[in-house]
């Protein structure tokens, strides 16, 4: 086993170094962590407006107070896309060395003339176009700039100055690119790019990133890479979390205008319901710890991580334990919270458990908490459910580790 997964490591580990290291990966993620603050914002505002409590939901709506607080998941919904593309351009820009005001307002213009200046534009709706021209933008200025196809000014002229007249042809180049696509949109069936991504790209990205397999084979590699000490949530995350975004974006905006949210898979759904405890759902591990450890070992690391897994901090057990490179335990860490994603998805595709709200509460809220704000009280039982069952698929494999524990403590090995 140990030289398999030594063998295992080595294929895998400059495979997941590239991804980590992705300058497109980690713009893109810098783009959507800067909408973030406004999004949570919105969120938990909509959680406030649409209190699951009638008597408090039925005065908010009739005094006004709830049309109040909605036009805040208003503002953050329809406008999301402005924030990644400064977001991810900036990142980008940093990456290359540009400059990275000039470079933001350079990728926004372009933007904006091909999507003609439309306020929808920045919505939800297109956040693969957003990401499409932040990094086409990008690309393109730092194609001119290595070009040398720029303005020099002389060493006399104030920086500020020469930075704004180095960016002119920048400027004029990519936004014509972005105007010649939009021309050639206009003569095709689908009228506009952002059709065009929304059709052929976002649209079946969403749906498939939707599914159940989909989620179960983003868990497997996730939590293989964290088997072998890769921080799998950073890389694989890279990959799904836009498609995960914009699934709970289109939940909020259900909920805001009274209607049933539809999307099961989103990232509440993923954060909140299978993650019970952080990455590989270790909040089931600690309680089984806390419950049955002959081992001093095991019974003090129980007292220590149990605090930090309440609100999905998981480091104390991931390498306190250790779970990286512990062929034993790699087991339930991967495939646990493989089981917890089946078990929620049947609860909610059926109608047992409602789908998320939408609300996009902050990572490291406890347990039980997320449960109810996210879907009620049923939300509240199945993480519940979802804990007792995580807790016995821990069990078996706890024990083996805290026998061998125990025995040494005991002197017997």
């Amino acid at each position: 086993m140990e030289n398999f997964m030594n063998k295992f490591e080595e294929k895998l580990g400059p495979i997941a170094a590239k991804l980590s290291s992705n300058r497109y990966l980690n713009a893109i993620q810098a783009g959507f962590l800067v909408a973030m603050p406004l999004v949570v914002i919105g969120s938990l505002l909509l959680v406030i407006a649409l209190v699951p409590i009638p008597a408090i939901s039925s005065f908010f709506a009739s005094t006004g107070i709830q049309g109040f607080l909605l036009k805040y998941n208003g503002a953050a919904t329809d406008i999301i896309g402005i924030f990644v593309l400064a977001g991810l351009v900036d990142n980008l820009a940093k990456t290359y060395k540009l400059d990275r005001i000039a470079t933001v307002a350079i990728a926004i213009s372009g933007y904006l003339v091909l999507t003609e200046v439309s306020f929808g534009s920045f919505g939800s709706a297109n956040l693969f176009l957003v990401m499409f021209v932040g990094i086409a933008s990008t690309e393109i200025v730092r194609f001119v700039i290595e070009k040398n196809w720029t303005i020099k000014m002389p060493e006399a002229v104030p920086e500020a100055v020469s930075a704004s007249f180095t960016a002119l042809i920048p400027a004029f180049v990519s936004i014509t690119v972005m105007n010649i696509i939009r021309a050639i949109f206009a003569l095709t069936s689908f009228g506009t790019a952002a059709n065009f991504i929304n059709t052929v790209v976002q649209m079946p990205l969403l749906k498939l990133g939707g599914t159940l397999p989909a989620v179960l084979i983003f868990i497997f590699f996730e939590m293989t890479l964290w088997s072998f000490g890769i921080h799998g949530s950073n890389i694989v995350g890279a990959v799904f979390s836009p498609i995960f975004t914009a699934l709970t974006i289109e939940n909020q905006q259900a909920v805001a205008a009274g209607l049933t949210p539809t999307n099961v898979i989103n990232a509440q759904f993923y954060q909140n319901f299978v993650r019970l405890g952080g990455a590989g759902a270790n909040l089931g591990l600690a309680l089984v710890m806390f419950l049955f450890a002959r081992s001093l070992r095991y019974k003090q690391l129980a007292r220590l991580a149990i605090g930090p897994l309440a609100f999905q901090v998981n480091e104390p057990v991931i390498f306190g334990f250790p779970l990286v490179m512990n062929p034993i335990m790699m087991i339930p860490f991967i495939f646990g919270p493989m089981v917890i994603a089946i078990i929620c998805y049947v609860a909610m595709k059926t109608g047992i458990v409602p789908c998320t709200n939408g609300a996009n509460i902050p990572w490291n809220t406890p347990p039980l908490v997320s449960g109810f704000i996210l879907c009620g009280w049923r939300g509240l039982l199945l993480q519940l459910v979802c804990l007792g069952v995580n807790a016995l698929c821990w069990l078996p494999f706890f024990m083996i580790e805290d026998r061998k524990a125990y025995k040494e403590e005991q002197g017997e090995i």
